[in-house]
């Protein structure tokens, strides 16, 4: 099965998805009309789309719930603007739903928030209708380059600086 997530950055997202189970993480772009977005014009807000990750994994192992737990865990879901130091549309939060138990499943977990946080859940629901593969480069980024993945984390505040 896939699930579609735009949680910012899609570089410090990836890994942790892997970590539980997920069988590929790719890197691309959601929700713009455009059909064939470049990084350059995503990072620079000019076609609507998110930095978005495309989950491919087994329900048997990991299920649409727990990735919902796993998206919640590591985005700031109150922050209109973006993620951290990443602000602009493209870095906004989103879950593309390919079904309607999907969008359900969103939508409960997003009031449930909403209701014990008192605060407004800054997370678009969308239908899924394209993904759009990023460059290569871009995949699996915290492998090709760990010292500078890490020092995203570290820039970005996803991470504190050990040091």
């Amino acid at each position: 099965m896939r699930a579609y997530f735009a949680g910012g950055c899609f570089w410090c997202v990836t890994p942790i998805y892997k970590i539980y189970g997920v069988d590929k993480v790719v890197c691309g772009y959601s929700g713009g009309k455009e059909k064939t977005p470049t990084y350059e014009d995503v990072k620079k807000q000019k076609t609507g789309h998110r930095e978005t990750i495309m989950l491919e994994y087994d329900p048997a192992n990991v299920s649409f719930d727990e990735l919902l737990d796993i998206f919640f865990a590591n985005v700031d879901p109150f922050d209109p603007e973006g993620q951290f130091i990443d602000k602009g549309h493209s870095y906004t939060l989103a879950i593309y739903y390919t079904s309607e138990e999907e969008r359900r499943l969103a939508e409960k977990r997003i009031k449930k928030l909403s209701e014990e946080s008192n605060r407004e859940v800054c997370v678009a629901l969308e239908p899924f209708t394209a993904f759009y593969e990023a460059e290569e480069y871009h995949q699996d980024y915290y492998l090709k380059h760990p010292k500078e993945f890490e020092q995203e984390l570290i820039e970005s505040g996803r991470k504190a600086n050990d040091s």
